[in-house]
């Protein structure tokens, strides 16, 4: 057997994909291991999610962030000093800098809950909504240092149906998300992603 990958998770709320990044693990189908989440709010849920699953958890909050270079400087140390391969954001709501993006290169993953490039940024679900697309969906794509625009690792479709309300949507959003972000996973633990030097992303079967 394989060493699991090691990740380190970066969130900001309750932190629904954690847990499903963490089930998948428990079920014995994600070969990855969860050393270190980072919290950038000290009152995320996510903390109790994983604290329970024994994962040590680093909580910054705003004074910490009042300079981004040295609060990255200070996250992509923990993740370092605990063995993470990658970074994984999950519901991370800061723009991650240089200062993590350099220790990371390449490494950094991010979800996001539109189909990209299309509504890019914080309300990417309520945008879609409002502009009465048929389908929206999710990404999974390398960050780098402009929002939304790293190389995609893989997309899939939410259709939006005529009686939905924007909580319908959501909460499709957000079960495909728990498919998708453990799917990814599972094929960068086997090395089945590469990125090329065109920039695009090549996932083999």
């Amino acid at each position: 057997m394989s060493e699991p990958l090691k990740i380190g998770v970066l969130i900001s709320g309750s932190g629904t994909n954690l847990q499903a990044i963490l089930d998948a693990v428990a079920e014995g189908w994600l070969p990855v291991q969860v050393v270190q989440v980072v919290s950038s709010r000290p009152d995320a849920y996510g903390i109790q999610r994983a604290e329970a699953a024994g994962v040590p958890v680093l909580v910054m909050d705003r004074a910490r962030y009042a300079d981004p270079l040295a609060a990255d400087a200070e996250i992509a140390a923990a993740l370092q000093a605990a063995g993470a391969e990658y970074v994984v954001m999950a519901g991370y709501m800061r723009k991650c800098t240089p200062a993590l993006l350099n220790a990371f290169p390449d490494k950094v993953i991010n979800l996001h809950p539109a189909l990209l490039p299309s509504f890019v940024g914080a309300h990417a679900i309520q945008d879609a909504f409002d502009a009465g697309v048929k389908v929206t969906g999710v990404t999974v794509h390398f960050a780098n240092e402009d929002y939304d625009k790293g190389p995609i690792i893989a997309q899939r479709p939410v259709v939006v149906r005529s009686s939905d309300t924007l909580e319908d949507v959501e909460e499709r959003i957000h079960q495909t998300e728990h498919v998708l972000y453990p799917e990814v996973l599972l094929a960068l633990a086997q090395g089945k992603v590469t990125l090329g030097e065109d920039r695009k992303v090549y996932v083999s079967e």
